[in-house]
């Protein structure tokens, strides 16, 4: 039996009107810039502090991929959160995360609490982050033996392209089908017939 408040979830308009209403209240920008897993940068500066960057050319990310992130968590009975990391070039850079982890957060850790969205909404802090394109940096970006972070709850782009194309986020069942399609279908004799 489910521990959760009643909830009902949101059109992706109401909630973005709200985000951006918690975001004018608090002074920052209304711009949003939309980023996912795949373009985070985590990496350790000089004092082996770890750092947080993005990239958005590298990757980028489809049409409409906040609001397909946003309604496949709402499949969920777990918290989504509208998560701002920072400003970057005069925009807010923000992502789409969700799961339970965030169930316990309140306002004391900065977040705001939507209980009837089964939602929670973090502006975050007046920061400048980092935009780069640099490749190798995002290659060698921080991926495993990291510490947890809420950010680790955000959507991968290959899940909104997953949903694009197949109109569901494929099973790891799948994904290993594909990866032997591929491989067989480039072997020399299957591409001689």
């Amino acid at each position: 039996m489910s521990t959760l408040p009643q909830f009902v979830r949101p059109t992706f308009e109401a909630a973005l009107d709200a985000w951006k209403n918690v975001l004018r209240e608090r002074n920052f920008s209304t711009d949003l810039v939309w980023i996912f897993d795949e373009h985070l940068i985590f990496e350790k500066d000089s004092q082996g502090r770890t750092e947080l960057r993005f990239q958005t050319r590298i990757t980028p990310s489809p049409q409409e991929a906040e609001r397909i992130a946003f309604n496949y968590f709402c499949d969920f009975e777990a918290r989504i959160v509208f998560y701002r990391i920072g400003s970057s070039h005069g925009k807010s850079v923000c992502l789409v995360l969700c799961d339970s982890w965030f169930e316990s957060k309140t306002e004391k850790e900065g977040f705001i609490r939507r209980d009837d969205w089964l939602m929670s909404f973090f502006p975050g802090q007046a920061v400048e982050v980092e935009e780069t394109a640099d490749e190798t940096r995002w290659k060698q970006r921080i991926v495993k033996d990291r510490p947890l972070h809420d950010l680790d709850f955000s959507m991968t782009l290959r899940a909104v392209h997953e949903i694009l194309a197949h109109g569901r986020v494929l099973s790891s069942y799948e994904h290993y089908a594909l990866r032997l399609l591929h491989s067989w279908s480039s072997l020399p004799e299957q591409r001689a017939t």
